[in-house]
């Protein structure tokens, strides 16, 4: 489906019009989205917008890393969308000219839909109209830059419950939970990380079409994704402490279970020595024939058991 708003020279608002009976100069500037276009539609990148090659088929066949590519009086930018739910990425292009903002995306996507509607609710704004495509350009930014706090927001939520649950679950649990809240922090930066670098050349790049006033609003992104970074980066050192901390306390269970059984192995070895001395059946053993032979050997099986745990517990190893 392709939508269509455009502003006239009398700054009258219009929608839905149709492309093929628009000529260039019709209007002040024009917003086209390809919202999940057929093949048919999305031939007209060519047949009627003439873009670069290599910028359409940046469109249409590979999800390209967050970028900005100029091409003469134009510039392509290719833009991340992040589903809250999923962290699956969907790219969204923009081919940002003086006139002109197409937008392309093949799938129906939200940020996109409230920056379209804002637009035509604010279009008779002067400052609405004025700016042209790159308000559109900078609203459809920062639709999609304002879906990335959730994702980050629930992780940090996630990584908060996760700590107050230390005591109560296995290690392992916690080990698998704490890797896969590292994984969804991963794709978070392969994401955000770009796009602002992205902003940064918006904002200091020359090339781009937009005034000092416009780019004091890229700016605002630009802020948002710096703070994005930082929230992802001490969510990450956070797992990275939550792992630490949970690999010593699994080496401390294991130091503890260890040292139970080497307690427990070397009080029965001289209980198992004398055992054996009396499991030998020799003929010429006069404790065997002593009546009290086996009360006095338990006597002294216990007493050096319990002795040895005596002398454990002096030395410190229960502590």
């Amino acid at each position: 489906m392709i939508r269509t708003l455009a502003v006239t020279h009398t700054h009258e608002v219009v929608t839905n019009f149709k492309l093929e009976d628009t000529r260039p100069g019709d209007y002040a500037w024009m917003w086209v989205d390809f919202n999940a276009p057929t093949e048919e539609e999305s031939a007209l990148l060519t047949t009627y917008f003439h873009f670069h090659p290599l910028a359409v088929e940046d469109c249409l066949h590979v999800l390209q890393r967050p970028k900005l590519d100029n091409y003469d009086e134009l510039q392509f930018y290719v833009l991340h969308a992040i589903d809250p739910d999923t962290l699956h990425v969907e790219e969204v292009d923009l081919f940002l000219g003086q006139d002109l903002l197409v937008s392309f995306h093949e799938k129906e996507l939200e940020e996109v839909d409230e920056a379209w509607k804002e637009i035509i609710q604010h279009a008779h704004d002067r400052k609405i109209w004025s700016r042209g495509p790159v308000s559109c350009a900078y609203n459809v930014m920062d639709k999609l830059v304002d879906k990335y706090f959730p994702c980050v927001f629930t992780i940090e939520d996630e990584l908060a419950e996760l700590e107050t649950r230390g005591s109560r679950e296995s290690v392992e649990e916690l080990m698998k939970q704490v890797f896969e809240l590292r994984g969804r922090l991963l794709k978070l930066r392969r994401t955000i990380v770009p796009m602002r670098d992205l902003l940064y050349r918006v904002v200091n790049s020359q090339h781009v079409q937009s005034s000092s006033e416009h780019k004091v609003y890229f700016g605002d992104i630009y802020d948002h994704l710096l703070k994005l970074t930082d929230m992802i980066e001490a969510d990450r050192e956070m797992t990275a402490d939550l792992r630490d901390s949970y690999i010593s306390l699994n080496s401390n269970r294991m130091n503890s279970i260890m040292k139970t059984l080497t307690v427990i192995t070397t009080v029965f070895m001289p209980l198992t020595l004398i055992a054996g001395i009396y499991g030998m059946n020799f003929t010429n053993m006069p404790e065997l024939g002593w009546k009290y032979g086996y009360p006095a050997v338990m006597v002294l099986m216990f007493a050096l058991a319990a002795g040895m745990v005596l002398w454990f517990q002096r030395r410190g190893w229960f502590k």
